[in-house]
């Protein structure tokens, strides 16, 4: 069974990148190479295939990006048990790390992460479509309580390897305990450095384990779908973003 799903996700994902025009990586233009394979679920042994199909029922993370992890046990359970501990879980609110991790893949301009949206912050009303537009100016932003604009302080500084003085950690300590900075900042960590690494591999949602959109952003939904809207002239990663900010 896991060989068929397999085989109709890979074939279905090939259909539209040759009627389309985009696939992997693309950015409003030709498909790009994908660099690292997936491993087929049918492969897998039966713990990571639940695990699968857990990233299918749930996504964050959706179920490609594990499925280059499964080239090495250890690196699938890294990330799935980290992720689930100090991202889904923890003593940090949820919706706070959410923004955290979309302002990440907006800095490190990673679609595939930046395309997707925590099921359990969207459900919970604490964090809504509308937070997501103003996040690299989020300082002048008034769609962020205080609370929120000092968790994207937070994240602004370790991913721009801004300094930071004693104003800065007073505005930290002000907002969070020193547990939840701890967690916040190796959430950050850990976003930051498995974005910036996924977004060279050119992988694409709707390609393993297709037919879901567990987590997927509004316009994303399917692989039809999210060809227009990277098509479309708004599309978010097109802007200057990280320009900008290094301006």
């Amino acid at each position: 069974m896991w060989n068929e799903i397999g085989q109709y996700a890979t074939k279905f994902a090939f259909i539209i990148a040759e009627c389309t025009g985009y696939g992997p990586g693309s950015r409003g233009g030709a498909m790009a190479k994908q660099r690292i394979s997936y491993v087929d679920v049918s492969k897998m042994d039966a713990e990571m295939r639940r695990e699968m199909e857990r990233c299918e029922r749930e996504g964050t993370p959706r179920p490609e990006s594990s499925a280059v992890r499964a080239h090495v046990s250890a690196c699938f359970w890294f990330f799935a048990n980290s992720w689930r501990d100090i991202f889904k879980n923890g003593v940090c609110e949820h919706a706070i790390k959410e923004l955290c991790r979309l302002y990440v893949s907006r800095s490190v301009q990673c679609e595939y992460c930046g395309n997707q949206r925590s099921i359990k912050a969207a459900s919970s009303g604490a964090l809504v479509e509308d937070h997501v537009k103003d996040l690299l100016n989020f300082e002048k932003s008034a769609k962020y309580d205080e609370r929120q604009k000092a968790a994207l302080a937070y994240a602004e500084a370790i991913c721009w390897h801004l300094d930071t003085d004693d104003a800065f950690w007073e505005r930290m300590h002000r907002h969070f305990s020193e547990p939840e900075l701890v967690e916040l900042g190796c959430m950050i960590g850990l976003t930051m450095g498995q974005q910036s690494w996924l977004r060279l591999l050119n992988i694409e949602h709707h390609q393993v384990l297709a037919g879901t959109s567990a987590s997927m952003a509004p316009g994303f939904e399917d692989a039809r779908a999210l060809s227009d809207t990277k098509a479309s002239p708004g599309y978010w990663a097109k802007s200057k973003g990280r320009s900008e900010k290094a301006a």
